[in-house]
């Protein structure tokens, strides 16, 4: 059973770049494993064949449904505005 308390901690949105360059917006508690799991497997049908993904930018949220409303909000930006996101964080190596 899983285990309710885990949607009241801090949720990430993260944006990953694609092999093919194109950027893909999710939601993790921990993003640097969430990418790991995009890399190792093919569970993500749309990272499925974009592999090696790489981790461009986080964002911390209150919990899980703030940061799916945030993911839900960045997924309707287009391509620049992303890129403007991405840019304005420095990203972890």
């Amino acid at each position: 059973m899983v285990d309710r308390a885990i949607y009241s901690k801090p949720w990430f949105v993260y944006i990953a770049e694609c092999r093919d360059s194109t950027l893909y917006v999710g939601v993790a508690i921990d993003p640097d494993k969430r990418i790991e799991v995009h890399n190792k497997t093919k569970s993500c049908r749309y990272t499925r064949f974009r592999k090696p993904l790489q981790l461009c930018y986080r964002e911390m949220c209150d919990s899980y449904n703030s940061a799916r409303k945030r993911e839900s909000q960045i997924k309707r930006f287009g391509r620049a505005k992303k890129l403007a996101l991405i840019l304005s964080y420095s990203c972890p190596n």
